[in-house]
Formats: structure tokens, sequence, C-alpha cells
């Protein structure tokens, strides 16, 4: 392990949201050649397409099936279908800048709110194409899982992917402590590809818990999926990082619980950090936004990366 990645596990463990994406990210390309030339050539696409498609949106709604995998060491953690059906409503409304809470949005960057025009419903058909509820079930003895990606195995106890070039596969279990999810980004393996959220960080109702309770964490997490960077950057609390994405503000390090506005840092005043956008470690009822620059970044993944999915999306 690297003294970056050291400092990143050390240091999130005070943050009140904490994230494992990077952490997966920085393994993944120190382990395996090919999903960092993989990364390099999905962000290359992503540059060209922010230069070709500025001022351009894609008109066209993305509909992707989801399967979630629960799986449950307690009967609190084999977490009810109406939680689930929670966490989908709040992906619907905050990936079309739909949710109740966008009015709150400084005037400052009204603007930038994006419609991302993309929605998500459970999987109405399974591999073999038998009708399914979307869910999945799986009872382990394992009490709680890591960034290591076993609770995405049966060998290990957790629940083998279902096609990744078909569905977002979404696990949820209980993580250790600290940590809310995590994802892969575009470009690692189909058998990992996906989304894992603790079961108390996901959807609104159930075992979800304040202030994780507004179903923000698999917002976020699929953001990853769909090749968002943190807000920040991730260089710590630097301002050198980058996210990739032009209308947001360079910021040093993540926020955390509900700041007041402005939050300046690295003289990015004079409306500062954009705390409430949904990559950022805010609470659930801080966060509420994803820019235009942003979407256009899911855009190329979209169309690029994970271009496979989103022409399955809408027969399953």
């Amino acid at each position: 392990m690297s003294d970056a990645q050291s400092y990143h596990r050390v240091t999130s463990a005070d943050y009140s949201r904490w994230c494992g994406a990077m952490e997966v990210h920085r393994r993944l390309l120190s382990m395996n050649p090919e999903y960092a030339e993989n990364r390099a050539q999905i962000e290359n696409a992503a540059f060209a397409y922010e230069q070709v498609e500025t001022g351009t949106a894609r008109q066209s709604v993305v509909d992707i099936p989801v399967v979630v995998h629960v799986v449950h060491n307690t009967p609190e953690q084999d977490i009810s279908d109406a939680q689930i059906h929670s966490q989908i409503q709040v992906l619907n409304q905050d990936f079309r800048a739909n949710n109740p809470d966008v009015d709150k949005v400084p005037e400052a960057w009204q603007d930038l709110v994006a419609d991302a025009r993309v929605q998500f419903h459970l999987a109405r058909t399974d591999p073999l194409g038998r009708p399914t509820d979307g869910i999945t079930r799986t009872r382990t003895s394992t009490p709680a899982w890591d960034t290591d990606d076993l609770v995405k195995f049966s060998l290990s106890g957790g629940h083998d992917a279902w096609p990744a070039d078909v569905y977002l596969n979404l696990w949820v279990c209980q993580l250790r402590r600290g940590l809310l999810g995590y994802a892969q980004f575009p470009g690692g393996a189909a058998s990992t590809d996906g989304v894992v959220v603790t079961h108390t960080g996901f959807g609104t109702t159930g075992t979800a818990t304040a202030p994780f309770d507004g179903g923000r964490t698999a917002v976020h997490e699929i953001g990853h999926w769909l090749n968002l960077r943190h807000i920040w950057g991730d260089d710590d609390e630097g301002c050198s990082g980058s996210d990739f994405v032009a209308d947001t503000p360079n910021q040093g390090g993540p926020n955390t619980g509900s700041p007041d506005f402005p939050h300046v840092s690295c003289g990015n005043g004079p409306s500062g950090d954009m705390f409430m956008n949904y990559m950022d470690y805010t609470d659930d009822a801080a966060m509420f936004m994803f820019t235009k620059g942003q979407a256009a970044r899911m855009d190329a993944a979209l169309e690029h990366a994970r271009m496979n999915l989103t022409r399955q999306a809408v027969t399953v």
C-alpha cells in the first residue's frame, strides 16, 4: 500500500461519509495493467467528448435495469422490498433533477443544475430470461464486508454479479464501520462491476439511518460507476487535484455534515465549495445537485465504456 493509500484509509474514517471507490480504484490500478489501460482510454474518450459536445446534451433518456443483491447476516440486514423501492425512487428523482430539494441550490449555481437524463428500474427478467422482481437475497455467515469485492462472489458468501453489460449490479450488505459504500469505475472486470452500499445508508425507510437516510449514498456511488470523481479531486486536503469537470469549483478536501453557504477554500470565493454536489461527502439532506459538466461526463461513459448496457436497457 502506498503512502497516499495509507493516508486515505486513516483520515477517511474521520469523515461522516466515507466512500471506498478511490481505494478500489488505486488497488485495481496497482494490480491490473488491463484496468489501467482501460482507464486511460476512458479518460481520453471523456476528454474528447467534453471538447466536442460542449453546449449540447443528449435528449433521450437512458433507462438502466438494476438488480439489487441483498446479502444479509441478520434479519435486520435483509431489507424490505419497500426500502429497495424507496432507493430506486430517489435515483430517478436525483438523476433527473426532479428531487424536491433541488430548489436549495444557491443562485450562483442554479444555471448549472443538470438533468442527467438517466433513470433506473428494477430488472424485469433475469439472465436466463425468466421473470424477476430485480432482487436477490443471500444469507451469509460474514458479519461485515470490506472493499475487497468478496461480497460479489457466492464462493466467499456473497452473490455473483449478473452480466454487467445488461444490468447495474447493486449489492446491499453490512459494510465495515464507517464505510457507506463503494463503486467500480468503468473499465474494470465484469465480475466485480457495480456498486456496494451498506444497508443503513440505502433508501429512505427501513434500516436507513440519519444522516444518511435520504438515498444519496447510492446516488454518489452510481455517479462513480458513471465515471464521476469526488468533487475535490482526491488530493486529500490540497488544492491541486481535479475531478476533470470544468464547472465544479476547485476545493480543498471533502465537506461533511451540513455546511453553511458559502464555504470558501482554495481561493474559490465568493461562492466557495459546491458542497451540495452529490460527489462531495456531506449529509444526505445537504446534497442535491449534479452539474452540466458532470452530466456530460456521464454521457461519455454511457456512449463509450457503458455503451453495451444502454443498448440492453430497453428490454430487461
